[in-house]
């Protein structure tokens, strides 16, 4: 079983989803971004992936 990793990370003044070491998509928040790496990553349960999606805490926390 191959390991689908996500991550959210930032893109200039947006964020993006990681996966395969290319970041895609710009979204203006870090929740939206999340929720696009959740869709992706529920794909690749279906196709019988492990999934691990990974998001930066904000700074100063």
């Amino acid at each position: 079983m191959q390991l689908a990793r996500y991550e959210v990370v930032e893109k200039g003044k947006s964020w993006a989803v990681s996966h395969d070491g290319q970041a895609d998509g710009e979204y203006a928040t870090k929740e939206a971004a999340f929720e696009a790496a959740v869709a992706a990553a529920s794909l690749a349960i279906k196709q019988g992936h492990e999934v691990s999606i990974s998001v930066p805490s904000t700074a100063g926390d």
